[in-house]
């Protein structure tokens, strides 16, 4: 993984104490004279390096005033004299306010960020997606505090994000954050509600930001349920598994479906937030290219009807619901004696939170149905996965993977 500490701005602190060092120096060995001690200008090398450095601690008052030598090397010590003092207190206040209140003082600063408020692997594929784009805009992480500390120095040392811990919901802290110059809020917990409560306070605290923020809720029915509200006509709302199969539809399945003849039969194994949302974009984009849809969940018939309150089903074809678990070799026997399968028609989808058994279950379908395409879902990238892919003709997919190949790229303007 890169690390985006290799490429911060420019230390200009270092180079201010540099530069006075060198000043008083350059002086001293030009022939500058100090009235308290003299014998600096007739010092040697590392004399005049000593007193160089002691103007950081107690400025020229040890030393007097300088003369003598040509007027350059003079300013050149006046300059020092001033400088390094007032380098050296301000470095000191700063690290004092830094040891009382690290985050307060860190929060003070802030200008032009991004606000990042979640520490899980929706935080992390936004994170590796605006880091290759801008790796030096300035990055804050709000937590909750609970998490493990390998994560969190995953955010300051792999992303050179700043990680602070606070109530989101609060105003006080939403004003610590400086929220009216950021330049992107991302709401990107997996709770809903909470991330709805702040955007709402957002909205209240700065008029106008709502084009500003992001939010992610993790359930669909909460979120097409929220869909006429302030919040969400102000801000951007989306779902993971939105991005996630908006981009397995057009990045695979479009393809697939163009290529062949007749209509294709999709078989969705699976109909939890990952399916239903395969399902939505087969109607919006593939809808004259499928026969018909095979829907597969233990629970299928109540998740069809929750579904069905949310969105419209399209006509447009077929669709059959078969209620058992996939890993049963009964509910396939029973949807191959009554679906024709065979042919390079037939497109299986294993989208259950079940990884072992998608992979598995994908095996032994391409064994079977050796011309269709068969998708096998993970949520993270898996180079076990991959290779079991590419040894069985399967199509290994990620959710992780796939969000970050399909974050929009306003999500990522960072332009005034």
């Amino acid at each position: 993984m890169t690390n985006y500490r290799e490429r911060r701005k420019f230390p200009w602190r270092t180079a201010g104490a540099l530069f006075f060092f060198a000043s008083a120096w350059l002086g001293f060995a030009s022939g500058v004279a100090v009235t308290e001690r003299p014998e600096v200008a007739e010092g040697n090398f590392l004399t005049q390096a000593y007193y160089s450095l002691s103007l950081f601690v107690v400025g020229g008052v040890d030393l007097g005033t300088p003369y003598g030598g040509p007027w350059l090397g003079r300013a050149m010590v006046w300059l020092a004299y001033f400088g390094a003092p007032i380098l050296a207190a301000s470095t000191l206040i700063e690290a004092l306010l830094k040891a009382v209140s690290p985050q307060g003082w860190y929060l003070r600063r802030l200008k032009d960020h991004i606000i990042i408020v979640g520490s899980d692997e929706l935080s992390l594929s936004y994170l590796r997606v605006l880091r290759r784009r801008h790796p030096r805009v300035p990055v804050v992480v709000v937590c909750s505090g609970r998490q493990e500390q390998a994560v969190l120095d995953e955010f300051r040392l792999g992303f050179d994000a700043s990680v602070v811990v606070g109530d989101i919901t609060h105003e006080f802290f939403l004003k610590q954050l400086r929220v009216e110059r950021a330049r992107k809020i991302l709401l990107l917990s997996d709770d809903s509600l909470r991330s709805y409560e702040a955007a709402s306070s957002l909205l209240n605290l700065v008029p106008g930001i709502g084009s500003r923020i992001v939010i992610h809720c993790a359930r669909l029915r909460f979120m097409r349920a929220m869909e006429n509200t302030r919040v969400a006509r102000s801000c951007e709302t989306f779902n993971t598994y939105h991005l996630a199969a908006s981009g397995l539809v057009r990045s695979q399945m479009l393809q697939h479906f163009h290529e062949t003849e007749p209509k294709d039969v999709v078989v969705i194994a699976g109909f939890g937030r990952f399916g239903q949302t395969i399902l939505e974009q087969l109607q919006a984009n593939a809808a004259n290219e499928i026969a018909m849809v095979v829907i597969i969940e233990k629970d299928a018939h109540r998740r069809v009807m929750v579904a069905e309150e949310q969105m419209a089903f399209s006509g447009d074809f077929r669709r059959e619901v078969y209620e058992g678990d996939i890993s049963h070799p009964e509910i396939w026997r029973r949807i191959s004696d009554e679906v024709e399968l065979d042919g390079n028609n037939a497109v299986f989808v294993l989208g259950t939170g079940r990884e072992e058994d998608n992979l598995r279950t994908a095996i032994w379908i391409r064994r079977q149905f050796s011309e269709s395409m068969v998708i096998a879902r993970s949520s993270k990238r898996s180079r076990f996965a991959d290779e079991v892919g590419r040894d069985h003709g399967l199509v290994s997919i990620s959710i992780n993977e796939l969000v970050e190949e399909n974050i929009p790229a306003r999500w990522l303007d960072i332009s005034a």
